[in-house]
């Protein structure tokens, strides 16, 4: 589902990712952990086909991510550390909007049961300036349940989830692993990713290793 072939990235003289090699297969859920400034969101913005390496390329669903990008993206979501709403506008017009650029056409229904299975549906006709930062992360989480993507890209997911929250969020990666999605998602957070992570991995200085789920422990320090 996921392929990175000798990723490279630099901005000017500076290096940020070396020689990435990766496979995430249908079904995996890969943790990616580093420490602040290690490329784990620059990496995701290339798996999402915003940002272009400078050496080496990326197969989403054995497709080139820069040849078919479009086709690509319509299979892939990225739920960026920002959740990117539209302030101005309620939550269920956030989310139609979000789904008619993808050309989906939830129905009402649909909507009103992603919002709540988020437990924010009390709440959906407010404008999103007015929710809190948990509020905009659980409706950024419902977008995704209603357009289902086959892989789903997420930076930082747990930052300002409660605990209910995080329980929805592990719950949502679960059943679309189930149904043989692919899940890659960069953290910080150790305990709440390792009973969803099928593997994870370390960026230090640009580069890659791969390590045990089971090995993280809670004191590491990234």
């Amino acid at each position: 589902m996921i392929a990175c072939h000798g990723i490279g990235k630099s901005y000017g003289h500076f290096q940020v990712l070396h020689d990435v090699n990766l496979t995430v297969a249908e079904g995996e859920c890969f943790a990616l952990f580093g420490p602040n400034g290690a490329g784990k969101t620059t990496l995701l913005k290339i798996l999402a086909t915003l940002e272009r390496p400078s050496a080496g390329h990326c197969e989403m669903l054995g497709m080139h991510g820069l040849k078919d990008k479009d086709a690509i993206r319509a299979n892939l979501m990225f739920l960026a550390h920002g959740t990117h709403l539209y302030e101005e506008l309620n939550a269920k017009e956030n989310v139609a909007f979000a789904l008619a650029l993808r050309g989906h056409r939830p129905t009402d229904r649909d909507v009103k049961l992603a919002l709540d299975r988020v437990a924010i549906g009390a709440f959906a006709d407010m404008k999103v300036r007015y929710y809190s930062a948990g509020m905009k992360k659980r409706l950024a989480l419902a977008k995704a349940m209603l357009a289902k993507p086959k892989i789903l890209l997420l930076d930082e997911p747990f930052t300002a989830l409660d605990a209910a929250g995080t329980e929805i969020l592990r719950g949502y990666v679960r059943e679309r692993l189930s149904e043989h999605g692919t899940v890659f998602l960069s953290t910080h957070d150790h305990d709440k990713t390792r009973p969803i992570a099928s593997r994870a991995g370390i960026l230090r200085h640009g580069a890659l290793q791969e390590v045990a789920i089971e090995a993280l422990k809670s004191d590491d320090l990234f």
